[in-house]
């Protein structure tokens, strides 16, 4: 069979004493001016000194203005403040939301902030086209604490209050340049956040693997993060450890390079559209999606369908939803989008968001009609 898998590098270091690399990694990168970013929470945290003192005299700052969803005004005020210090690298501090503000105000800093000139559109014929963002960026390091597939990932998004839209920014440029996984890092944050964001993931690696492209080497990579999030999650209740949370990080790196060649589908499009407006986490929506997704898809891509089933252990393609069924059953996640307060008058609006989303473009049964995601999201409710 033919195919391309072209891998970019990428630097992990996961020890204990992995933050003494930083000073070294940004010298490496001929950087000497690096800004934490991070969220408020922790930027007061004992933690934070340990990223600090890892990079030596080449910390310049600390933006500590990251918000959920990346909202536009925030990323700008994040650019203003790397314009402010003369940075010449970031290292963001955090789960997603901090990874995706240090990239999406890098770029803003580099080709400013009209959306109109930047972010991915559909063209007259109905093609999804990304602008070139040709400046160059700052460097990128990461020092994650949740299991966000963010990590690893060239894609970035920001949430725009004034129309409610989700904008997508893409540049290669702006991938990690290091990734740091410390152990208390990594067990600071709320048991909440490592569920939500590793069924985030889950849902991800799910739709990647059945998505119109990908290829051997790809496939491996999220039919091995599926094994480790289904043994891995239900554990979270029981034994919640550093150790089971750096699996589950390890889940989401080769989940984030996997999907890096696959896309991913409908139920990523519809987690992002419903959890930017509605206020709910990603990774619950998406979970409670999952299912009726999967029933949306049935037919479509059967090798996709095929590995899928083999990574979650089901004997064929038939038995996947039940399985995803019986899995939220055995997470205590809410069976539907009436639990979660999305009301049925607002799947139209949904809809006509989701349909400007990249990511619809490779899921397995090509979507046209907003109609057709209206009534997967009543099967939901």
């Amino acid at each position: 069979m033919p195919f391309n898998h072209v891998s970019t590098e990428l630097r992990i270091f996961s020890a204990r004493d992995c933050l003494s690399r930083l000073d070294r990694e940004l010298a490496r990168l001929g950087c000497s001016r690096a800004v934490i970013f991070c969220g408020r929470t922790m930027s007061t945290s004992p933690l934070i000194d340990m990223v600090r003192d890892g990079m030596g005299d080449r910390f310049a700052g600390t933006f500590a203005g990251v918000k959920a969803h990346s909202p536009v005004p925030a990323v700008a005020e994040g650019a203003r403040f790397l314009r402010d210090q003369n940075a010449d690298a970031v290292v963001a501090v955090g789960g997603g939301s901090a990874v995706v503000c240090a990239r999406a105000s890098t770029i803003f800093l580099a080709e400013g902030e009209d959306l109109s000139k930047i972010a991915t559109f559909r063209d007259n014929a109905g093609k999804m086209l990304s602008p070139r963002l040709s400046a160059a960026k700052l460097p990128q390091l990461i020092v994650p604490t949740t299991p966000n597939t963010a990590v690893v990932k060239a894609g970035t998004a920001v949430f725009d209050p004034v129309d409610a839209r989700r904008y997508a920014l893409f540049d290669p440029k702006t991938r990690a340049g290091a990734v740091f996984v410390q152990p208390d890092l990594i067990a600071s944050a709320p048991a909440d956040l490592v569920l939500t964001a590793s069924l985030d993931t889950l849902s991800l690696a799910i739709d990647g693997l059945i998505s119109r492209t990908g290829d051997p080497v790809a496939d491996a990579l999220l039919i091995h993060a599926i094994r480790l999030l289904v043994n891995g999650l239900p554990r979270l209740a029981t034994g919640d450890t550093t150790d089971l949370r750096e699996e589950l990080t390890m889940a989401a790196l080769l989940c984030g390079r996997g999907t890096d060649h696959t896309g991913a589908g409908v139920t990523t499009v519809l987690g992002h559209a419903i959890g930017a407006n509605h206020h709910v986490e990603n990774g619950t929506v998406k979970a409670v999606l999952l299912p009726h997704t999967m029933r949306f898809n049935a037919g479509h891509n059967e090798k996709g369908f095929a590995n899928l089933a083999l990574a979650l252990g089901v004997d064929a393609p038939d038995d996947i939803a039940p399985a995803l069924e019986a899995f939220n059953r055995r997470m205590n996640l809410p069976h539907t989008l009436g639990a979660l307060d999305i009301p049925e008058d607002a799947l139209a609006e949904i809809a006509e968001r989701s349909m400007l989303d990249w990511f619809l473009t490779g899921n397995p049964r090509k979507v046209t009609n907003p109609e057709d995601l209206v009534a997967l999201m009543r099967a939901a409710l």
